[in-house]
């Protein structure tokens, strides 16, 4: 059909203009970035200084359209680390935090088993010693009663010896631990990045355990890895000895930790923590009474009734703070602290107050995390990039739209409208999403380019097979428009299949590759059917010629 109600030609032309509308920023792709982060740093601070920042520095107006494709790793530089995460670890913890149930259960019955202690054990498993070998049999079955009381689905007991009783974690009762740590890694190591102000990184799961990050605009591999690579779990614990060997024998109870200040002695701790950082709800950098770098922090009311009790009845005794295995400070407790409130001090620089602050905002890690892959890509390799699918991009689109203009004549000024509003739909669908443009993404949008014109020319040599057997001009339109409709919509949803299962299996540039391809096939099915039909129409409708050149 060649006309179109008024409300057809609405909704055709909306969109268009829509695209054309929001692709604008991108040709002051700089300019607009520079507003877009003043933008944000206001969002962050409220200052009247930062509240005038806007007006001190026009780089757009405040009127106009400012979204904007962000640009990946390989356009703009920055760092790409790949780490794994040593679920392992968690193992172990949640089966010690099983232990404190586990011995109170067992006291019930001390007269059958004797004594009760924990010994040492591998990686999945608690080991727990009884004093007596004929109640063993009893004190499985009270451990496995325990086990479904304290809600674990999946735990095994067995004896191990003749007096040991091995508890370890099941096949399914992993794979749950597995998920949840790799989906809390994944959202802490998110936050971290967030609160260091970067745009627009990318982090995603790899595999059962590994994590990619890619940070566009940073400077080094190991400036994102001093902000993620640390576990940041802190915890607040008494201090049984500031002076003792390193390599002093403990038990099961204490535990032996460095001290940043003096490596050469270390503290002797009592295991068991006051409170921890997940009890935080806040910390920021600061500095102490003698003006030096430290980290200010508040407990929620648990943490700091627990905090505040604890100093209350300890004055004038140490108290560690320990992070990551190592004792940043002792402090002795000059007085009750209520609130919830403290201080943590040592030989911090500036930058290291900030970062630290930033972690534990963040949250701790739940497992410690070994870099697989690092790699810094510099800014001017990104800007060769950037010049390169330029460049490729120009040529491309101008072979074409010189070939459509010779080949079809004014109807391939008419498919090259489509071309042009196509690619600026593109854009601003990504703009909107907020997608990332790579390399690849950039070798989609060519191949668009490519895809969109061949369902034009599928049109156009339909039309002039109808001309050739005498159609009239109108009925020749509608009919090339109706027979090529099919192929066009056979080949383009077979190839969005395939960008779906790139998307879906691929990471990285195969993904950035797939989004391209995935909007562009949409958006060029949009303008060779839709679009250019309605420019063909218009042109029918005015211009009424008598005889039709394609």
């Amino acid at each position: 059909m060649l006309r179109f109600p008024w409300w057809k030609i609405f909704i055709i032309l909306l969109p268009c203009i829509w695209g054309v509308y929001n692709v604008v920023p991108h040709f002051f792709y700089s300019q607009v970035e520079k507003y877009n982060d003043i933008q944000a740093q206001i969002a962050l601070d409220q200052s009247p200084e930062n509240e005038t920042l806007i007006t001190d520095t026009p780089t757009w107006s405040y009127w106009a359209p400012s979204r904007i494709v962000n640009l990946g790793l390989d356009l703009r530089g920055g760092a790409h680390v790949l780490v794994e995460v040593s679920l392992e670890e968690v193992y172990s913890e949640r089966l010690s935090s099983y232990w404190p149930d586990i011995r109170k259960s067992l006291r019930t019955i001390r007269n059958s088993v004797g004594s009760i202690k924990q010994v040492s054990g591998g990686i999945n498993e608690l080991l727990i010693e009884i004093g007596a070998q004929e109640g063993l049999l009893e004190a499985i079955d009270l451990v496995v009663k325990e086990a479904r009381s304290i809600g674990v689905g999946d735990l095994e007991v067995s004896s191990k010896g003749e007096n040991v009783i091995k508890i370890s974690l099941g096949d399914s009762e992993r794979k749950k631990i597995d998920n949840q740590t790799m989906e809390q890694s994944l959202e802490i190591i998110r936050r971290r990045v967030d609160e260091a102000g970067t745009r627009e990184p990318t982090i995603q799961r790899q595999g059962e355990r590994r994590i990619l990050i890619q940070v566009p605009g940073l400077g080094s591999a190991e400036e994102l890895l001093r902000l993620i690579g640390k576990t940041a779990r802190l915890t607040f614990h008494p201090v049984k000895n500031n002076k003792v060997p390193c390599n002093k024998k403990v038990n099961l109870e204490t535990i032996i930790l460095p001290s940043s200040e003096d490596q050469a002695l270390c503290l002797s701790l009592q295991k068991k923590s006051v409170v921890s950082g997940s009890e935080l709800t806040n910390a920021q950098p600061s500095f102490d009474q003698n003006n030096r770098p430290a980290v200010s922090f508040q407990f929620n009311p648990i943490g700091g009734r627990k905090f505040g009790e604890y100093t209350k009845e300890n004055i004038g005794n140490p108290f560690a703070i320990v992070l990551d295995a190592e004792v940043i400070s002792a402090p002795v407790i000059q007085s009750h602290i209520p609130g919830g409130a403290g201080i943590i001090t040592g030989s911090f620089t500036v930058d290291e107050s900030n970062r630290l602050a930033i972690l534990l905002r963040a949250g701790a890690l739940p497992a410690s995390i070994r870099v697989l892959e690092q790699r810094t890509v510099g800014p001017e390799l990104g800007a060769d990039s950037i010049k390169s699918g330029k460049i490729a991009a120009i040529i491309a689109g101008s072979l074409i739209l010189l070939f459509m203009a010779l080949t079809y004549g004014l109807f391939g000024l008419f498919a090259n409208i489509g071309l042009i509003i196509n690619i600026a739909l593109i854009f601003s669908i990504m703009a909107t999403m907020s997608a990332t443009l790579t390399l690849p993404g950039i070798a989609g949008i060519v191949l668009t380019i490519g895809m969109a014109v061949d369902a034009n020319v599928l049109i156009f040599e339909r039309i002039k097979e109808e001309l050739q057997v005498n159609k009239s001009i109108f009925r020749a339109i509608e009919l090339g428009y109706e027979k090529a409709l099919t192929s066009i919509i056979d080949a383009n949803v077979t190839t969005f299949i395939a960008a779906i299962i790139l998307f879906t299996l691929g990471s990285g540039p195969i993904r950035g590759f797939s989004v391209t391809l995935g909007i562009g096939i949409i958006t060029s099915v949009f303008t060779a059917v839709f679009l250019t039909r309605l420019i063909v129409a218009l042109y029918i409708g005015f211009a009424r010629p008598k005889e039709l050149e394609v």
